[in-house]
């Protein structure tokens, strides 16, 4: 899961961001609201954690142009206001949620995974989509027809959540590229086309059904048709 973090203060953005990393999460940092409004209108985060105070831009006209141009992205507001009013502005420009600082680590991800449990149905720390089940914790793909199961490299776990989040939809490979290894990242198409080779391995391995479907000039799409 890829998670865009909105925050001037240094030291708070850089802890946080640690934290996130260990927590298994991949996470791209900005320090100014223009920065920031591109990022999220890039459209590659499954979360987006949006500081109110920010230079540039502040995070709820962040929010509100974000909604406007249609993207769900989920979105977690931070503020040192504690008023019900800021709360209210907040939600109303389109944020999912409203933590105020200070805060305990502990809360911030409680709050992290309750909205990944609302955009992707995670329950129990799983995530599924036809006869294939991912375990969020271990990255373990199993299939549910025969119980057989595979760990996963964290490339090849997060290529999977990301087509499961958008089953039914063909994904361009520049949108996995991005998604995958980020905006600074050097990787090509062909780190796209070895690293799917990889993951339709993994599939086969535990016969599962479910499929990465390559659509010609375009990119992928994960199918199911047999369940």
């Amino acid at each position: 899961m890829r998670i865009l973090f909105v925050e001037d203060e240094k030291r708070m953005a850089q802890a946080l961001c640690e934290i996130l990393r260990l927590e298994k999460y991949e996470v791209d940092h900005y320090a100014n609201g223009l920065d920031g409004l591109a990022a999220v209108e890039s459209n590659i985060y499954d979360i987006v954690i949006l500081d109110v105070m920010l230079p540039g831009m502040n995070g709820y006209e962040i929010a509100k142009k974000a909604r406007s141009k249609g993207i769900a992205t989920p979105i977690l507001m931070l503020t040192a206001k504690a008023e019900l009013d800021d709360k209210v502005t907040g939600l109303d420009s389109g944020a999912d949620d409203y933590l105020t600082k200070p805060f305990m680590t502990k809360e911030l991800l409680a709050r992290i995974r309750a909205l990944s449990r609302r955009t992707f149905g995670i329950t129990d720390s799983t995530l599924s989509y036809g006869d294939i089940t991912l375990d969020t914790t271990t990255l373990t793909l199993s299939c549910a027809t025969n119980g057989q199961s595979v760990r996963l490299s964290e490339k090849e776990y997060r290529i999977l959540e990301y087509l499961i989040a958008n089953a039914g939809q063909i994904l361009t490979r520049e949108q996995i590229a991005l998604k995958i290894w980020g905006f600074d990242s050097k990787a090509e198409y062909n780190n796209v086309e070895v690293y799917m080779s990889f993951t339709r391995k993994k599939l086969a391995f535990v016969e599962a059904k479910t499929e990465i479907k390559a659509v010609r000039g375009i990119g992928y799409e994960l199918r199911c048709d047999d369940v």
